[in-house]
């Protein structure tokens, strides 16, 4: 099974960071930036922080993890956290040098019903869920406890 971290990273200006997809003959939609789990990252926190560092050259602190979705084929694990800087011009990482992929572009977005509902996140779930906690979303469980020790 194929373990994915993801990123509700919430900014000092109480936005959310996405990125926006842009493929050749699809219409855009957003995600949260995160990515596979490899051998080396010693938690799946490090995991997150190692992609945040790679998509957005970002600084991130973990707060929970809020959501899990748990298919047959992939997990994916959307943690909770703050970031306080990010610069897109120093990211790096092999889909960015692959113009067939398509185009990666970083967006705030605020962190409330309106916010999310003027993008295409995916998935649905964790777009409903951001919606209808805004901010409130740093009152959500900690589903840490239930999950990690099972998760890698």
């Amino acid at each position: 099974m194929k373990t994915r971290v993801r990123g509700v990273l919430v900014t000092p200006g109480n936005g959310v960071l996405t990125i926006k997809r842009v493929r050749p003959a699809m219409a855009p939609y957003w995600v949260l930036p995160g990515g596979g789990v490899e051998d080396s990252d010693a938690s799946l926190e490090e995991a997150l922080l190692r992609e945040i560092r790679e998509e957005l050259a970002g600084k991130a602190r973990i707060h929970s993890l809020i959501h899990v979705i748990d298919g047959a084929e992939e997990r994916q694990l959307f943690f909770l956290a703050t970031i306080e800087s990010w610069d897109p011009a120093k990211r790096t990482g092999p889909e960015f040098a692959e113009p067939a992929r398509g185009e990666y572009l970083v967006q705030e977005v605020p962190l409330s019903a309106a916010g999310i509902a003027s993008i295409d996140l995916k998935p649905e779930q964790v777009a409903e869920l951001l919606a209808e906690h805004g901010s409130g979303v740093f009152e959500l469980a900690d589903l840490r406890p239930e999950w990690l020790p099972f998760a890698r």
